[in-house]
């Protein structure tokens, strides 16, 4: 197994010993703001070289989006044949070029750098230390040494009894369900088209990463060194602000933020947006069209 993830182990460690090397002479060698540093300079460049996966995400996003009509309709003529169904659905995926799965292309794409990263920082906190890739013994003593707010990058919460360890661990994996809830609640409140709930099988699949990665992430940080969870943390701010930026610059035809740009818009270049007249006291206005109040009969 490790020979298959050799490389990944070799490129991992490159990038991350190349800029604690170049941020050595401002920080020192043995300084966590240097490995700290080092592990957020790996995040940057992997999400920019994700940057084209990112676009084909939102890309298939809307283009599901727009799908949902005729999903519903393949859903409500073949209930009762779940082959023929999908079938279907395989074959309107296929017409329109767009792929279900493609939202998760980032996160697994991230997934073997993860697991590289986690297991060069596992063997680093191992007593005798265990290097991987173009790590020294002299690097893995260093990195080991180095510290985030007090506690050793290459520790964890469930191996360590150092109290700052397990405090730092906790804030992070808080941390990052924070951020990931807040991805996905953003996303949905602001970047999806308003569609009937009930029946919108994108938006049910949105609701239960909103309350499922949170929880994961609370089960399963525990057993990461807190250079990994440093790592997550970096990403998952990045996937915040990224999102943020295209819903914001970018929005999705029919989301309330893509209405909200507009009103923006045709405010900046002054145009009046038509509104309804109010109904007098005594009236009721019903779709555009104003009805005259009966006349009470007078009181002899």
């Amino acid at each position: 197994m490790d020979s298959i993830l050799n490389p990944l182990y070799i490129a991992v460690s490159w990038v991350i010993v190349s800029i604690h090397d170049l941020l050595t002479p401002i920080f020192g060698t043995n300084s966590g703001v240097s490995w700290s540093l080092a592990i957020i300079g790996l995040v940057i460049i992997i999400r920019i070289i994700l940057i084209p996966l990112f676009v084909k995400q939102i890309k298939s996003q809307r283009a599901l989006t727009a799908l949902q009509p005729h999903m519903k309709e393949i859903q409500k003529k073949y209930k009762d044949d779940r082959q023929k169904q999908s079938e279907e659905m395989m074959k309107l995926y296929k017409e329109h070029k767009t792929n279900p799965l493609a939202s998760c292309f980032p996160i697994l794409a991230q997934a073997p750098i993860f697991f590289a990263l986690f297991t060069v920082l596992n063997g680093i906190g191992k007593t005798p230390i265990v290097t991987k890739g173009v790590l020294t013994k002299e690097d893995g003593i260093s990195a080991a040494q180095a510290e985030f707010f007090g506690a050793p990058i290459s520790q964890t919460f469930l191996g360590s009894d150092i109290g700052t360890v397990k405090l730092v661990t906790v804030f992070l994996i808080a941390f990052m369900s924070l951020t990931t809830f807040t991805t996905q609640r953003q996303l949905m409140t602001k970047g999806m088209p308003k569609m009937d709930s009930s029946n919108n099988m994108m938006l049910q699949q949105q609701k239960i990463m909103l309350y499922a990665f949170p929880v994961i992430f609370a089960i399963t940080g525990v057993n990461f060194p807190v250079g990994v969870l440093i790592y997550w943390s970096t990403t998952n701010l990045w996937t915040w602000g990224q999102q943020y930026y295209v819903i914001k610059r970018n929005p999705t035809p029919g989301s309330p933020a893509y209405e909200e740009l507009q009103k923006k818009r045709n405010k900046k270049n002054g145009v009046v947006e038509s509104e309804e007249p109010e109904a007098p006291e005594g009236t009721t206005m019903e779709k555009g069209q104003r009805k005259q109040p009966k006349k009470k009969k007078k009181k002899k």
